[in-house]
């Protein structure tokens, strides 16, 4: 039994849900986005609350209603608050600048990395004396946003000797110890 999609996914005041078939609309004051689910599944929306019903007992069923429900309930966040990741540049000579949609990163290659930021996604760097460069992205749709960070995360992935590289911030690295700790 999926207990995520049996609870009811609570709407906010100053957000809207339209069912059209098999595509769920959610219109908020930051936006809006939708999201195409499986047709045999019902969609309800009773007293500022969607619920979501599966057809079967299947494996596969079941799956899906807890997916469903997540992916509502991530929408109705990202319509009213919105979500925001945080990203730090941890090492000597790491910098972050951004001119429009266009992210531009010097993470100690040869030469500079230019990403290009989806237009749903707006980004801020920022970079203040004795402290890492940071680089804030801001958004409606979570899983966007978590995949573009990752992508960045990506470039230059934290290493476990000295901790250098793109890291989330607030996140725990696993240091090891270097070769001298073996004697």
């Amino acid at each position: 039994m999926s207990r995520i999609g049996k609870k009811p996914v609570n709407i906010p005041e100053g957000v809207s849900v339209e069912i059209e078939k098999s595509t769920i609309k959610v219109k908020g004051p930051k936006g809006e986005l939708s999201q195409k689910i499986h047709p045999d599944f019902k969609v309800e929306v009773n007293d500022g609350e969607i619920s979501l019903e599966r057809p079967t007992e299947q494996k596969r069923h079941k799956a899906l209603h807890g997916l469903y429900r997540s992916l509502i309930a991530n929408m109705v966040v990202g319509v009213s608050e919105g979500y925001k990741k945080e990203l730090e540049l941890v090492g000597v000579g790491y910098k972050a600048a951004s001119q429009g949609n266009v992210l531009e990163l010097n993470l100690g290659y040869s030469h500079n990395i230019f990403f290009a930021i989806p237009d749903e996604i707006k980004v801020t760097t920022e970079t203040v004396k004795g402290k890492n460069p940071t680089v804030t992205l801001e958004s409606i749709d979570k899983q966007l946003i978590g995949h573009v960070a990752a992508k960045i995360k990506s470039l230059r992935t934290v290493e476990p000797y000295k901790g250098k590289g793109v890291r989330f911030a607030g996140e725990h690295i696993r240091r090891k110890a270097g070769k001298t700790a073996a004697k």
